[in-house]
C-alpha cells in the first residue's frame, strides 16, 4: 500500500457517500479511474437497477474522451461478478483495459465473495485489496452485516439534554437539540433502509419520520410497532411514503381500514402477547433492509436494547438541563454494575451548540 492509493481510494470514498442516500439495497460504492497521477474518469452506485460505481466511472473517463488502457481503477468494494440487476462491473473493467485495480474491501455477498477478484486476476490484471478497508467497511456496515447474518444493523438516534432527558414531564420535545442536530439526524435517516419507532411516539409527536434532505429523492420505509392497532389512520406518518404497521393480533376491521390507505399490516406477535421484535428486525433483513433507524422512545429502545438488537448508539446532547422528565431508555434495574449495558465510543463530535456522541455495544462490528 502506497500514499497514492490512500489518497485515490479517499477520492472514491467521498464517491460512495454520495451514493448513499439513493442506492440502498445496493451497497454504497464509489470508483475513480487514474492514469499517470490523474483522475480521468469517476462515479457512484445508482439507484437500485442503475448503473454501479465501476461502469459510471468507465463511461465518464469515455465521455471525457480519456484512453482507459493502462490505467488503474479504485473502488471501495470489490466489483461484483453475477448477472443481477445489471451486468457484472468485473467483466467491464476486464474489458476496458485497466492494468490494475484497487479494492478497500472483499464483497461480502455469496454471490461474490473474492470471485470478482478471481475475474480480474485470471485476466492479467493485478489486484489490491485492503485499501483503506475500515473507512470502506463503515461506508456499508448495513450491507456486510446483513450479507454475513442475515439482519440489518441497528441504529437508534436519542436527542437528549446534558441530565438524559428527552422530553419534558409533559411529553413535550420539540425541540431539546438544535437545528444543526436535526438536519445531521436526517442525513442518517436518508442512509437507512427503514425508521422504526413505536405507537406512543407516533401518538404524541405526530411525526412525518420522512427525509428532508437535499439530495435524498428515496425515503425509507417507515415501519410502526402497534400492538394493538390502536392508532389513528389520520396521522401524518400514513400519508406519505410505505408504511409497514406490524401488530401482535390482527384487528381484522382496523387492518382493513388501514390497508385501504395502502399501509401494510404484519402479525408478529411473542410468547407474551406483544410484538415480536427479534422477529421484526428479522423480517426487515429479509426486506434487503441493511440500515433500520429508530426513532422512538423509553418504551421501544429498552426493549430493543434488552434483547441486544440495537448495534449503535447515535446519541445528539443539547447543552441543557431539564429535571424530572422522560428518561431515554426504560431499563430494569440491575444490582451490580457488571450486569449495566457496556458501550464503546465510535466519534464524539460537536454539531452546532450540541454534542454528537456515537457509541456501540462491544461487538465484532
Amino acid at each position: 500500500m502506497c500514499d497514492s492509493d490512500i489518497k485515490y481510494m479517499h477520492e472514491a470514498l467521498k464517491l460512495a457517500d454520495c451514493a448513499s442516500f439513493n442506492c440502498p439495497p445496493n451497497p454504497a460504492v464509489g470508483c475513480v479511474i487514474v492514469k499517470d497521477n490523474q483522475i480521468i474518469g469517476s462515479g457512484y452506485t445508482q439507484k437500485t437497477g442503475c448503473a454501479h460505481a465501476e461502469v459510471m466511472a468507465l463511461e465518464d473517463a469515455k465521455k471525457k474522451n480519456k484512453k482507459i488502457e493502462g490505467a488503474t481503477a479504485y473502488v471501495t468494494l470489490e466489483p461484483c461478478s453475477h448477472w443481477g440487476r445489471t451486468p457484472p462491473c468485473a467483466l467491464a473493467l476486464q474489458k476496458s483495459g485497466v492494468k490494475r485495480v484497487v479494492v478497500a474491501v472483499e464483497d461480502p455477498n455469496p454471490l461474490v465473495s473474492g470471485k470478482g477478484m478471481k475475474i480480474l486476476r485470471d485476466s492479467g490484471i493485478e489486484v489490491t485489496l485492503g485499501v483503506c478497508e475500515k473507512e470502506a467497511t463503515e461506508r456499508n456496515i448495513g450491507f456486510i452485516r446483513r450479507m454475513k447474518t442475515g439482519l440489518p444493523f441497528v441504529r437508534s438516534k436519542i436527542a437528549m439534554s446534558l441530565d438524559g432527558k428527552t422530553a419534558l414531564i409533559n411529553g413535550s420535545s420539540q425541540w431539546i437539540t438544535g437545528e444543526n442536530a436535526r438536519k445531521d439526524g436526517h442525513f442518517w435517516r436518508a442512509r437507512a433502509g427503514a425508521i422504526l419507532t413505536g405507537s406512543g411516539t407516533v401518538r404524541e409527536d405526530n411525526p412525518q419520520m420522512t427525509v428532508r434532505l437535499d439530495g435524498a429523492d428515496r425515503q425509507p420505509l417507515k415501519v410502526i410497532v402497534d400492538s394493538n392497532l390502536s392508532l389513528d389512520p389520520g396521522l401524518k406518518i400514513f400519508q406519505e411514503g410505505a408504511v409497514l404497521l406490524v401488530c401482535a393480533k390482527r384487528n381484522e376491521e382496523k387492518a382493513l381500514a388501514f390497508e385501504r390507505m395502502g399501509v401494510e399490516v404484519l402479525e408478529l406477535p411473542d410468547e407474551c402477547g406483544q410484538v415480536d421484535l427479534k422477529a421484526v428486525i428479522r423480517e426487515l433483513g429479509q426486506r434487503e433492509i441493511n440500515e433500520v433507524h429508530v426513532e422512538a422512545g423509553a418504551i421501544l429502545n429498552g426493549a430493543l436494547a434488552k434483547l441486544n438488537l440495537i448495534d449503535e448508539y447515535l446519541i445528539y446532547v443539547a447543552p441543557k438541563i431539564i429535571g424530572p422528565g422522560r428518561d431515554m431508555m426504560f431499563l430494569e434495574a440491575v444490582q451490580h454494575l457488571s450486569e449495566v449495558v457496556v458501550l464503546e465510543h465510535k466519534s464524539v463530535k460537536q454539531i452546532g451548540t450540541d454534542l454528537c456522541i456515537i457509541c456501540r455495544p462491544k461487538s465484532d462490528y
